[in-house]
């Protein structure tokens, strides 16, 4: 008799019976679900599992589809696996870089011996579409390590064959499709079918490769216009390639060497003389009486405004700071969002009359008396303080809302600098797996909650969806809008922020929905070495995270 298991299946709460070692595909298609854009990967027991993933004990299942963000992870790292397929089958001795997160899409760096064309595109496009149309199953394997470094270096694939070397681990998973293999950190689909909407353009000197939106998974992601954006990353990788450092491997080889104090001190130099820069922007520029600093949760905000505040005295310009959290409007005026409770990063959150008021006031040399906010009473209060700007003084001020132009409504732009600060992950884990500028911030996210708000990593993890689309709604819209863009991210920094970050997440418990997060994160940080804290200086930006600044906060 064919021994069984019985399976747990949380979307619908039914408990089915599976025979032992099912795969999730076959697990889904005993279950009653209809899934319209799914399954595409699944929690089991808390974790994320690809649809291969073969269940022999007691298992609790949540099939996931496009809409979430594991299962539209799961569908982009197939399409990039067909994609990259369809270029080799295309091109002899070519190179694929998967590398940048834009306009709604992945920008592709191809060298395929020529400059990319329209032409180019459309043929990538047209075998792509002939790969999904033929429904060929997507494989999973495992084999030893060294076996798969072999594999990977008959195919001259560098990027891959320094990764795997670097992890220590005695077996490694890979997947092909049709004899074509490739290496992924995380799960995929089991058949290239399943792919069922992507787009494909030629995007500067290479490719942009678009995907199904998870609020409408019947529609591509609007392509927006992210020029400014797209500059500061590829800035980025032109100091990579002088360094050496692309990928994980790069970096864990440099430290395995003894060259992170190197790495180290180029990497803050490098940010120290982009913050000069945009300091010497703004003295060169007559009129300017507002300095405004945007960026996403854990961008480092604070930290750019102090060290540009160093900056510009040094250019002899005296920064004053006001905080926008005291022009926020008494509680009861408060929006409130879709659940009904008070929406703090609602832009009508903030006094915006009152603000503008006082900032046409000091422009023409008058003095006011600054609100002051108090957050028990939600109340607006008089301070007492009183401000008055001189000739060589700017208000420097940052907040989510800076870029927005509803803000400063009434001061005319040729008295406003607007800087945008974001943690912009340059490093790639290998040519074909990018890392999300999200997971960068999340992790510094985690260790300054606990820190310095005792808060949990489960409860920061918990929080983050929320905290994303607000940063969707706030503040990406309004990041073109900036006269100087600003990357906070460090070269080394997983390597360093990997210690503290790594027991905070092994303390989320397996039996809540966080722990999906936290073990993926986990599985992510395992790829990379770790740099000591002590290596780095006390003005360093990461500091506003880790601890131990010589800034105040």
């Amino acid at each position: 008799m064919e021994k069984t298991i019985q399976i747990y299946i949380r979307n619908n709460g039914q408990i089915i019976e599976a025979p032992m070692g099912a795969t999730l595909e076959e697990i889904y298609q005993l279950s009653d679900l209809k899934m319209k854009y799914g399954p595409v990967s699944a929690h089991v027991n808390n974790k994320v599992e690809g649809m291969h993933f073969r269940a022999y004990k007691q298992k609790e299942v949540e099939f996931l589809d496009v809409t979430s963000s594991s299962g539209l992870r799961a569908y982009t790292r197939s399409l990039f696996f067909v994609l990259c397929k369809a270029v080799h089958e295309l091109y002899d001795q070519c190179k694929v870089a998967i590398d940048i997160p834009v306009s709604n899409g992945y920008y592709v760096n191809l060298n395929i011996g020529h400059d990319v064309t329209l032409d180019d595109a459309g043929r990538i496009r047209k075998r792509m579409k002939e790969i999904i149309d033929a429904a060929m199953p997507i494989h999973r394997h495992e084999t030893t390590t060294e076996e798969a470094i072999r594999m990977f270096d008959e195919k001259h694939n560098r990027s891959k064959v320094k990764l795997l070397k670097s992890t220590g681990r005695l077996y490694t998973t890979y997947y092909d499709i049709d004899g074509y293999i490739d290496y992924y950190y995380g799960s995929l689909l089991t058949n290239t079918s399943q792919l069922y909407l992507f787009g494909l353009e030629k995007y500067y000197d290479g490719l942009l490769l678009r995907l199904p939106s998870r609020e409408n998974p019947e529609e591509l992601g609007e392509m927006t216009h992210q020029d400014k954006m797209f500059g500061i990353f590829k800035e980025h990788h032109q100091w990579q390639d002088i360094l050496g450092l692309r990928t994980i491997g790069d970096l864990n080889e440099a430290i395995t060497q003894g060259y992170s104090p190197q790495l180290i001190m180029v990497s803050e130099a490098l940010q120290e003389k982009k913050i000069a820069k945009i300091a010497d922007e703004i003295a060169q520029r007559k009129g300017i009486k507002l300095v405004l600093i945007a960026g996403p949760s854990s961008s480092g905000k604070t930290t750019t405004c102090k060290r540009l505040s160093v900056q510009l005295a040094v250019n002899g310009i005296k920064p004053v700071g006001i905080s926008l959290d005291d022009y926020f409007v008494d509680r009861d005026k408060t929006p409130r969002d879709a659940k009904g409770d008070y929406d703090f990063e609602h832009l009508h959150a903030l006094n915006l009359p009152l603000l503008n008021e006082q900032l046409t006031a000091l422009f023409r040399g008058d003095e006011v008396e600054l609100p002051r906010y108090d957050f028990p009473t939600g109340t607006s209060q008089k301070s007492g303080k009183r401000l008055r700007l001189y000739e060589n003084e700017i208000l420097v001020v940052e907040g989510i809302h800076a870029l927005n132009p509803e803000l400063t409504s009434q001061i005319p732009n040729e008295q406003i600098f607007r800087v945008y600060a974001s943690a912009l992950t340059t490093v790639l884990l290998d040519n074909h797996n990018y890392i999300p500028t999200t997971d960068n911030r999340l992790l510094r996210r985690i260790i300054r909650d606990h820190k310095y708000r005792a808060v949990s990593a489960q409860e920061t993890i918990r929080r983050w969806p929320s905290v994303r689309a607000g940063e969707n709604k706030w503040i990406f819209p309004f990041q073109e809008n900036a006269d100087a863009m600003f990357n906070t991210a460090m070269l080394f920094e997983l390597a360093v922020i990997k210690s503290q970050a790594e027991p905070l997440l092994e303390a989320v418990p397996e039996n809540c929905a966080e722990h999906a997060e936290a073990y993926r994160l986990l599985k992510f940080l395992r790829y990379i070495k770790p740099i000591p804290e002590t290596q780095i200086p006390p003005t360093s930006l990461l500091r506003e995270f880790l601890g131990g600044s010589s800034f105040s906060y």
